[in-house]
């Protein structure tokens, strides 16, 4: 993959930090700027599939209530732990 030149402005502290890391990586300061980027982008990047993904399945109208999640989560820990609550509010009459 080709590269292009791009600079930022960095705080001194956070580029005595950055050479560093790239020092014990045994790697160049923009080696690891470029793989942190990167993992940042496909961080947000899967955030935001995952949140479309939600709203998705929100628009179906098919959710867990509050109740059953309070009553599953009431229940970690103990000897009676609940397996996770299956959707209970379905559209158009609101409940299963």
């Amino acid at each position: 993959m080709a590269t292009v030149p791009f600079s930022i402005r960095l705080d001194e502290a956070v580029k005595t930090r950055l050479e560093k890391e790239a020092e014990r990586e045994d790697r160049s300061a923009a080696y690891v700027v470029q793989k942190a980027l990167e993992d940042y982008l496909d961080g947000k990047e899967y955030f935001r599939e995952q949140m479309r993904l939600a709203i998705e399945e929100a628009d179906k109208g098919v959710f867990i209530s509050g109740e059953a999640m309070h009553r599953w989560v009431g229940s970690w820990g103990t000897e009676n732990e609940l397996p996770p609550p299956e959707p209970d509010i379905f559209p158009g009459d609101g409940k299963k």
